[in-house]
């Protein structure tokens, strides 16, 4: 018996129609439940295809062709005068970002569930309340498929999926609000390069724009609070960005601590603590990359008693949260604001939804990540800090890209492979990838792992000469004599 026959209009309302709200109502909808999304976001497509991963990727694209082009002497080609129009970077990344928001917006206005333009909060644990969302003066109907009529004021569902997302972290200084900072979402909309910038932050926003701007030529500085880069990964992967990134012309400090913020002319300045020292840097502009909290504010949910942390929607792995009728989601629920994360998210919370008595739960055993950095960092599973923490056995070999064939060819020398391994079994229980490609090679790794692999396995598997992938090899042969 659906939701609707026992008194509510919905089996399931999803609030957010981002990657995992759609990943969940593709689910509910397969599964029959009688489903609602509701979008109140100024745009259709959520974080990922909007302001994200697609839209970054494209920029950072960009930059290694524009790189590679002014660097290419080692192969004995000479490329005078490099140079780029700005306009039409960014023009290519705006026309690739229409059609992925068009073909997610196509796909919410399928018919397949109903889809309502809306900001929604709770006015009890089965109630929302909607107020409409207006779109050049016209408010959508509420069907969102031109049927016409007003949308609802209220609307009942026997389920919920929370799938808010995340917005820009607020600033650690009030300071910093007054000089006015760019940041992942404004950055992509600039028209100009500035000649200078100031990035505050480390992760991997920080670092990939960083990038991008200062192989477009702005003078880029970057501060960081830790002492690397990329703190939550193994210090040898940020260690290696930091070298290529100071051999690119960026200036980085880090174990800083952030002390004030103001307007200096034409200049904006930033004042910081380094080695017992007050330093100050100026720049034309400054670029606010600390983070991104829960999308949670407007839902409401202290009325209806649903456990928070630090802003964000606890949930277990079932992604039902403290209230059981009642799921979450992606960037909203954490802790990896991952995109391939927050659909596997929507996937299993929809499941549970349709199939109580078949609930499915996340693994985050195979949990992979990739910064899209030149050269690219990439991991899976278990890292040498996490084994650390957590006080696990491991075994550990690399083997560095400036001695494999492939990458001599291509003249990608930074980096390595590593892979950690279980002592008793040979078990692979992570990988990190730091060099050419690393995002397409780990996901051998994550194969591997997903069908729990030994090195040993690892080893005996055949590999192509002369190829990036079969550096994998080495650290698997390594470790599988330490294993017999």
């Amino acid at each position: 018996m659906t939701g609707a026959a026992q008194g509510f209009d919905y089996d399931l309302a999803i609030i957010g129609g981002g990657s995992a709200g759609y990943a969940s109502a593709r689910i509910a909808d397969r599964d029959g439940l009688k489903t609602v999304v509701i979008e109140g976001g100024d745009e259709v497509g959520g974080l990922c295809i909007l302001r994200g991963c697609m839209p970054t990727k494209a920029l950072l694209y960009a930059a290694e062709v524009m790189h590679l082009a002014g660097h290419a002497e080692p192969w004995g080609i000479r490329a005078e005068d490099v140079s780029f129009n700005f306009a039409q970077v960014m023009a290519r990344k705006n026309a690739l970002i229409k059609d992925f928001a068009d073909f997610r917006q196509q796909q919410l206005l399928s018919g397949k569930f109903k889809f309502i333009r809306a900001q929604a909060r709770f006015a009890d644990p089965h109630t929302l309340e909607l107020s409409q969302i207006a779109e050049s003066g016209s408010p959508l109907p509420s069907d969102g498929r031109g049927e016409g009529g007003e949308s609802p004021q209220k609307l009942t569902a026997r389920h919920f999926i929370l799938a808010t997302g995340s917005i820009i972290a607020p600033s650690p200084l009030p300071q910093l609000d007054e000089v006015g900072c760019l940041n992942s979402d404004t950055a992509l909309q600039l028209t100009r390069l500035p000649k200078s910038l100031i990035i505050l932050g480390g992760g991997a926003t920080a670092v990939e724009f960083a990038q991008f701007f200062a192989r477009f030529g702005v003078r880029v500085t970057l501060i960081q609070r830790s002492a690397h880069v990329l703190h939550e990964f193994d210090s040898d992967a940020a260690s290696t960005i930091e070298s290529v990134f100071r051999r690119e012309g960026i200036a980085l400090y880090t174990g800083t601590k952030l002390l004030d913020a103001r307007r200096s002319g034409p200049q904006k300045e930033v004042a910081f603590e380094h080695d017992g020292q007050t330093v100050r840097v100026q720049a034309e502009e400054l670029f606010f990359a600390l983070g991104r909290v829960a999308n949670t504010a407007s839902l409401s949910l202290e009325k209806i008693g649903l456990q928070l942390e630090s802003g964000r929607i606890v949930a277990n792995a079932n992604m039902q949260t403290s209230i059981p009728h009642i799921y979450a989601a992606g960037d909203c629920t954490g802790l990896h604001e991952i995109v391939h994360i927050a659909v596997q998210q929507g996937e299993i919370a929809a499941h549970n939804v349709a199939h109580p008595g078949r609930t499915r739960q996340m693994d985050y055993r195979l949990l992979a990540e990739v910064i899209f950095t030149e050269p690219q960092i990439a991991t899976v599973g278990l890292t040498e800090k996490q084994a650390r923490e957590q006080s696990l056995p491991y075994l550990v070999a690399s083997y560095p890209f400036s001695d494999h064939g492939k990458s001599l060819i291509m003249e990608a020398r930074d980096g390595f492979v590593k892979l950690l391994a279980a002592p008793a079994t040979g078990e692979i229980l992570g990988a990190c990838c730091v060099g050419p490609l690393g995002g397409e090679l780990i996901h051998e790794i994550i194969a591997a792992m997903h069908k729990r692999m030994t090195v040993h396995d690892l080893a005996a598997m055949p590999h192509y000469h002369p190829t990036l992938a079969e550096i994998w090899t080495y650290p698997a042969e390594e470790l599988a004599e330490k294993t017999k």
